[in-house]
C-alpha cells in the first residue's frame, strides 16, 4: 500500500538484541531515502536524540534499563513531535497497550515486520510531516463540518487523512503528538472500510496468507460489485470534540462479534489491529446496527490551554 511514497528521513531503532536490530536496520535500508541510526536500550536513544534528531524512532518493548514503555514516556516529554512506533513481541504485550496510550504512534509485530515494517513507519512518515509541509488553513476556524463521498479508491485515503488532520490543527484542537494519533485511527477506519467494507476481504485471511490477501483486494478493486462501491465520510469539529463517522456500501458483519481489540492476548494478531489503535488513540467508538458505520469520537481534555486560545482567537 502506499507505493511510490517516497519521504526522506531518519529512523532511529532501539531494541537490546543485535540480530533484531539488525533485521530491522535492514528492512528500512532498503528504502534509499532513509538512513537508519541505532540504539541498544532506552537511555541510549536519548543520548542520541540529544545529538541527532531523528524523524521517527522504533522501539522494542522489552529491554534492560530502560523499555520501550519508559522511552516512550519521556520521549512524550522531551521530543513530543518525534513520533515513536513500537515493535512488539510475545510477551510485551501488556506494555504495548500501555505504550500506546501513553503516546505511541503505532506498533508492528516482531513477527510481521518484514510484510509490515516499511509500510507502516511510511504511514507515521507521511503524517508527521504534514504539518512541516503545508501551510495551516484558516487559524480562525471555529467549527467545520465537511461531508464526502470517496469512490473505492486506495489513493484518496492518505489524501482524506491529511485534509481533515490540516482542518484539527487550524482547529488548534490538541498538539502534535495527539493530533497524529487521530489520524492514526481515522486512516484505520477508513482502511477498514476499503478492504473488509466495500471489498470483502477478511483480517483472518491476512493472518493465515499475507499475499493472497491483497492479491484478492487487488482483483476486487477491479470487479463489480466491488469497484463500484463508495465510502461516505462525515467529519465535525469544533474547538471542543471531532467526531468522525466512516460508512461504506458493504454488507456490514455483527458488531457483537468483534475480539476485544484492547486484550493484550490480541496484540499480535493483524486481525483486529485497526480497532486496537483507534480505540486506543479515540475516546468513544460505535458501530451501526448493520456493521458499515462507524463513529469515532475525540474529546479535547478540560484543562487543554489549547481550547482557550482558540476560544478567543
Amino acid at each position: 500500500m502506499f507505493e511510490g511514497m517516497v519521504v526522506m528521513a531518519t529512523i532511529l531503532v532501539v531494541d537490546d538484541s543485535a540480530m533484531d536490530r539488525r533485521l530491522a536496520g535492514r528492512l528500512l535500508e532498503k528504502n534509499s531515502e532513509w538512513d537508519v541510526l541505532y540504539s541498544t536500550d532506552g537511555g541510549s536513544a536519548l543520548r542520541t536524540l540529544d545529538l541527532h534528531l531523528p524523524d521517527v524512532v522504533l522501539t522494542d518493548m522489552q529491554m534492560p534499563g530502560m523499555n520501550g514503555l519508559e522511552l516512550v514516556t519521556e520521549m512524550k516529554q522531551r521530543f513530543p513531535l518525534i513520533p515513536v512506533v513500537l515493535m512488539t513481541a510475545q510477551g510485551s504485550e501488556e506494555l504495548a497497550v500501555e505504550a500506546l496510550q501513553k503516546g505511541a504512534a503505532s506498533y508492528v509485530p516482531k513477527s510481521e515486520l518484514a510484510h509490515d515494517l516499511q509500510d507502516i513507519v511510511s504511514r507515521v512518515l507521511a503524517a508527521s510531516n504534514e504539518e512541516r509541509n503545508q501551510s495551516r488553513l484558516i487559524h480562525r476556524m471555529q467549527k467545520i463540518e465537511v461531508s464526502f463521498v470517496l469512490e473505492n479508491d486506495l489513493t484518496l485515503i492518505p489524501s482524506m487523512v491529511s485534509y481533515l488532520q490540516q482542518v484539527i490543527i487550524s482547529m488548534r484542537f490538541c498538539d502534535e503528538a495527539e493530533r497524529l494519533r487521530v489520524g492514526v485511527a481515522l486512516e484505520e477506519a477508513l482502511l477498514n472500510a476499503y478492504f473488509h467494507g466495500n471489498l470483502e476481504v477478511s483480517s483472518e485471511l491476512r493472518e493465515t496468507d499475507y499475499s493472497a490477501y491483497y492479491e484478492l483486494a487487488r482483483q476486487r478493486s477491479r470487479e463489480l460489485p466491488y469497484k463500484a462501491r463508495t465510502i461516505d465520510v462525515d467529519a465535525s469539529l469544533s474547538p471542543l470534540q471531532i467526531r468522525y463517522t466512516i460508512r461504506d456500501d458493504g454488507p456490514g458483519f455483527d458488531p457483537t462479534t468483534l475480539r476485544d481489540a484492547t486484550d493484550p492476548a490480541n496484540l499480535e494478531r493483524p486481525c483486529g489491529r485497526g480497532l486496537l489503535l483507534m480505540r486506543t488513540f479515540m475516546d468513544e467508538i460505535s458501530h451501526n446496527e448493520a456493521g458499515n458505520e462507524v463513529t469515532m469520537i475525540k474529546r479535547r481534555p478540560a484543562d487543554d490551554s489549547n481550547g482557550k486560545e482558540s476560544s478567543v482567537a
